[in-house]
Parts: structure tokens; sequence; C-alpha cells
């Protein structure tokens, strides 16, 4: 029995996989100041029995890197690299400002010490340790109150002697220690460096709350717990609080693994996901499986850690609306959250996302969210005829200026992951989920030329589905700068041995049977000269990687020259543990029935292309397979709503999904 849990910032979903194969939904209010409340009451409504395994997406970390609400944490390093935070790749965030903002580095300077000790470029000893000198800096370590150290040394990822030696001793001190060769072991000083600290800076923090979590699901009997990672896989619960920075992407990873997993089912390969929740929107492109890269940023933050390619941006249901000094409209990034809310929700005083759609018809009054908080229309109607004063519109024109601007930063998004990259989104079907993806997925296709879209049975509770679908991975890389020529074949097979070894012994640990377990070899290759690498499978013979190398060139970057030398710059594995028990996407008594001649529904008022029109009201629960239905419309469902335009129509297939579709002359 899986539970999946996402956390996000305005609610916390639910989805239970019991021993049949059976899913079950539940969503309940998320509760900021102490996460792990909100997962107690809602896993308090399923039917659990004991000894279930929970698979936990958390923004713990990704909240405290973003409100720099870690622990009190300093820096261990070389001699004469105590500035590498700060100096960074020497490149301006703000490249016209005469007054440029300093960098704000995670560390300040005075809790950033160095130490005597070098390696050479081989990972070779050139200066010893020096150990008298460690002792003093960890007394002033102490003395200052510290809770976490990170250590980098440089050339580390060649050799970790040094640092292990340091840690060891901070340990022996009380220190909660991260080692940059064991949480980043890879060249690039700065990026690695970064990593470390956002580690050291966000470990105690979610180790004390896996605690607390743990102690919770004590009273409920609960057995295993996992935590999902930025790669899309599941990791122990005690591996996740001490290596922290690996869940800076939990929840949205979830999602992408159920949009592959729903994807398959319904035939379709190529997919752009679209994942609008209350706080952020995530998107991504995927050919057939995630890509997954090595480096990324959080809350501008580079972080060298797998993880899925997702790109985010601030516009959420609960993205809150406002005017500008120049008298335009703005929208997020900040987001009325769970507390205090949309205006709609009776608390909130600033107008959202939210308030918008409720404004023009494509909330219903009468819904509540997650299926117990009402909508209170009358108090968005007034606070939009304020905000509509200050503009000289009227307040359906407002509201539909509000929802222009946040359509238009998802549009962005959805055009970095797909133009940008020279794809063309015609080509790719759009999966709508997260709670609000609905309402404004068929806008979005049409700003960036998709054809189709696709709506997962419980959108709302789409990336809890992922998580209770997740498999165990483990990644394991080692730097290694060779030419991608056959002689290095074996230098890399004889690399690749002891992480394979070192996989198969971390998924017994897991209890992941043997035959469940598949390693995946792959290289990171770059042309001679380039800064960056792109990742490809390692099929035993590097020939055969550096072919595959000018392909993902040229679908990345429109070009490739496979006259030009390829360097392998790291080799490493990914090893899937897959999880078996988790087949099924049908939730629990909701088997599509067949098309009734007429679906039920009721009608409401639409605004739409500047007047209001009169749209049909359909509840998905009565939509059998096969059902067809033409916009405007609305679908509600408990955790989530779906607007069917004017030239929409929609179709539900066998597992309950909707593909919706630009009708011809559209």
């Amino acid at each position: 029995m899986i539970v999946g849990v996402d956390t996000g910032g305005t609610f916390t979903d639910f989805v239970l996989q019991d021993k049949a194969g059976n899913l079950h939904v539940c969503k309940v209010p998320s509760t900021p100041a102490d996460p792990s409340q909100a997962i107690l009451e809602g896993l308090r409504r399923l039917p659990l029995s004991a000894g279930f395994t929970v698979v936990h997406g958390t923004t713990v970390a990704t909240n405290a890197l973003l409100e720099r609400r870690g622990a009190k944490t300093a820096l261990l390093t070389t001699q004469g690299c105590r500035d590498v935070l700060e100096i960074a790749r020497q490149t301006r965030e703000e490249l016209y400002s005469l007054t440029p903002r300093p960098r704000d580095p995670l560390i300040p300077r005075d809790l950033r010490y160095e130490v005597p000790e070098r390696l050479d470029g081989q990972g070779a000893i050139v200066t010893p340790l020096d150990a008298g000198a460690l002792e003093r800096v960890l007394d002033a370590v102490e003395s200052q109150g510290v809770e976490s150290l990170a250590v980098c040394f440089l050339f580390s990822f060649l050799n970790p002697q040094h640092e292990r030696e340091a840690g060891q001793r901070a340990r022996a001190r009380g220190l909660h220690v991260s080692l940059s060769c064991e949480v980043a072991p890879e060249y690039r000083e700065y990026e690695r460096t970064s990593t470390v600290c956002a580690n050291a800076f966000v470990a105690p923090i979610m180790s004390r709350y896996i605690g607390r979590l743990r102690e919770r699901l004590a009273e409920l009997q609960a057995g295993r717990l996992a935590v999902m990672q930025s790669n899309g896989g599941a990791l122990r619960a005690e591996e996740a609080a001490a290596n922290a920075i690996k869940t800076a992407l939990s929840g949205p990873a979830g999602g992408l693994v159920a949009a592959v997993h729903i994807a398959r089912e319904a035939g379709v390969r190529r997919i752009m996901t679209f994942d609008m929740g209350g706080t952020s929107t995530d998107v991504a492109l995927i050919d057939g499986t995630p890509e997954t890269v090595r480096t990324g940023e959080v809350a501008g933050l580079p972080l060298l850690t797998p993880m899925l390619d997702i790109h985010t941006v601030g516009a959420g249901g609960g993205s809150l609306a406002r005017i500008d000094a120049g008298g335009g409209v703005r929208v997020g990034p900040q987001s009325a959250g769970a507390d205090p809310g949309p205006v709609a929700c009776g608390r909130g005083e600033r107008l959202t996302v939210t308030d918008a759609n409720l404004m023009l018809g494509r909330l219903p009054a009468s819904l509540r969210l997650a299926g117990r908080l009402p909508l209170d229309a009358d108090r968005v109607h007034a606070r939009f005829a304020e905000f509509a004063r200050t503009l000289g519109l009227s307040a359906e024109a407002a509201a539909e200026g509000v929802l222009e601007v946040a359509n238009a930063q998802m549009a962005r998004a959805l055009r970095h992951i797909s133009v940008e990259r020279g794809r063309d989104p015609a080509d790719y079907t759009l999966v709508s989920f997260g709670g609000a993806g609905g309402l404004h997925a068929c806008a979005l296709a049409e700003a960036v030329g998709v054809r189709a879209v696709l709506i997962p049975r419980y959108p709302g509770a789409f990336s809890a589905l992922g998580l209770a679908l997740a498999d165990v991975r483990r990644e394991h890389q080692r730097t290694l700068f060779v030419p991608a020529q056959e002689r290095f074949d074996t230098l890399l097979a004889q690399t690749l041995r002891p992480m394979a070894a070192q996989a198969r012994a971390e998924m017994e640990r897991e209890g992941v049977p043997p035959d469940a377990v598949f390693l995946e070899p792959f290289v990171e290759a770059r042309y001679v000269g380039q800064s960056y690498a792109l990742r490809v499978p390692f099929r035993r013979r590097l020939a055969s990687a550096a072919k595959a190398f000018h392909r993902a060139h040229r679908a990345r970057y429109g070009h490739a020259d496979p006259a030009q030398p390829v360097e392998i710059v790291t080799v490493g594995l990914t090893a899937v543990g897959v999880n078996r028990s988790a087949k099924k996407t049908q939730p629990s008594g909701t088997a599509p029935r067949s098309a009734p001649t007429r679906p039920e529904a009721q009608t409401t008022l639409l605004w739409e292309r500047g007047g209001w029109r009169e749209a049909r009201v359909y509840a998905r629960e009565t939509l059998g397979a096969g059902q067809e239905i033409a916009g405007p419309a609305l679908i509600v469902q408990e955790d989530a709503t779906a607007c069917l335009p004017s030239g929409w129509s929609a179709a539900t297939d066998g597992a309950g999904n909707l593909h919706l579709r630009r009708r011809s002359g559209r």
C-alpha cells in the first residue's frame, strides 16, 4: 500500500494505491507553519492499513532556500578560495544597471573559513591538510554558534582524503557536516561550492522535519517513508535528510513521472507538461522519457545535482495581481498561498488569478475548492470593482487583463522549452494538470500553437499520483576528462564497475529485488573547447557515444559538426529500481461507464471575448467513456475545473482522461 503525498503552497494532495492497485484521492489545505499537520489530517481520511508506505514530495528545502531560513552555516575551504561564492562566474546579473546590486551569497564572508591544504589537477597532494589550523577554525566555528558546516576543497572530487578528514573532525564536535565529495563530486568549483553550501544550509531543517513527520506517521502505524528527489526517483528519508538538496524540485518531479505514465497509457509519446498550482507553474518537454540535467538553479543558486529538466515561473492560481507605477497590470511572483489565500476564500485582501477566474465565471460560485472551501463571489466582485476603477476599465475587463498577463508569462515558459530549443509545439500534446491547469490550458495551447490537450482524471492531485508511481532511483558519476576514442573504452568500463556495485548495494538496502534493478550508464560529452556538456547513453563504446552526442547537439542547438573532436567530461550511471506495484492509474470506483446519449449539464454564464455567453457545466464523474462535448463549457470536479472555450471539443477515454482539441476552422 503506497501513498503519494505532495505538499504545495495552497493544498496538500494525497493519492493512495491500495493492495488491489486501486487509487483513492483526497486534498486538504496546506499548513505552511508545519507541513506535517496537513499530512496527518489527509492520511486520516484515507482507508489505510498498518505498514503503508509514504512517498513524499516536499517543499521544505525549496522554501528554506527561497526564504533564506536555513540553519546557521559556515564554509570551510582551501586557503585562497574564501570568496568563490561572490566571485562566481564573474557575470553581471543586471547587465545594463549603473548601480548593480552586489551578489548575496548564501553564507556571509565572516562565516567562510580557509585552511592550508592543496591538491593538484590530478588529485595528488601538494600541501597536506594542516591539522592544527583545522582545529583552530573549528574552534572559531563553534564560537559563532554555527550549526552546519559545508566543506569544499579544491579538486576533492578527484581525491576526497582531505575533505573526509576535515568532516570527521567536525562531526566529532557535533556539527552537521556536508562534504562536496559526497554532495557534488564533480568539477566546476563555483557550482560545487554553491551546491554543498545549499545542502548544509537546508539539511538540518530537513532532518528535523523528517523527524517530526516520522513521529506523526508512527501514530498511524506507517511503514517506510521515502522522499521524492529532483531526478524523479524516491529516496529513503534518512538519505533525504542528509542530502536535502536532492529534493529541491521534489513536487514538480512527481508530476513529470505521472505525466509520462499517463501519456504512455494514452499512446502519446511527445508531450509538454503544464503544471499550474497555487504559487507557481512548472513546464517541461518530453520526447518519450524526461530529460535529466546536472546543473540547475533554485532560488538564484546554481546547483550541481541530478534534476529533471523543469522550467518554473512565478504564476499560479494564488499569484497576486497588482498595478505597477506605470499603470500596468502585473501578476506574481508573490502569492497569497494557503494563508490568507485568495479573496474568494474569505480571508485574503489582495486579488489573485483564482479570483479573476471566479469573476469571469470560469469557476462557478457554487464550487467548493478541494470539496470543502466555499467561494465568496460577492467579495471578489467588490474587490475587482475597486481594482478596475484604478485602471479605468470594467470589472470584467480588469479580470480578463489579469488572466491575459498570467497566460503570457506561462506561454513564454512553454516557448522557452520548445521553440527556443528548436521544437515545434504543434508536434506535442499539452498534458495539463495542477489545480488551476485546466482553466488555462486551452488559452495557452492557442497561444503557442499546440493542437491537442490531455487532462488526466485527477489533475489537482496529479503530482501525488506520480509519487505513488515513482521508481527508486540513484545516480553516480565521476569527472573524467578523456577523448571520445576507442582506446578509452576499457578505462570507462573500469570506472563504472564500482559505481554499479554501490548502486546495487543501495537498491538492496531499499528492499528492491535484484531482478527489478536496471543500470543505465551514461557519459556527458562536449566538443573540445566548449564549456557545457550534453548527456548521452554509453553502450560500451565511446565511438557510439560520440555519434549520439552529435545527434543530441543537433536536436538541442540546431546544428552539429561530426568532424570536430568530442571530449568526455563525466562518466556515470543511473540505477532504477522499478516500482512493480504501481501499475494502475484508474481511481477506485470511477471506472468510466458507457457514454449516455445526452450528458447531464447545468448552464452558467461565462465571460468570453468581451462578453457574457451561456455555457454548460458538466460534472466530470458523469462523463462516460467516449463522451464528447463542445465548448463553451466547464467540466468541474472536486480537485480541479477545466474551461472549454468556444471552438474546442472534449472527449473522454477509457481511463477517464479528457482529450481536448480545437475544432476545424479555428
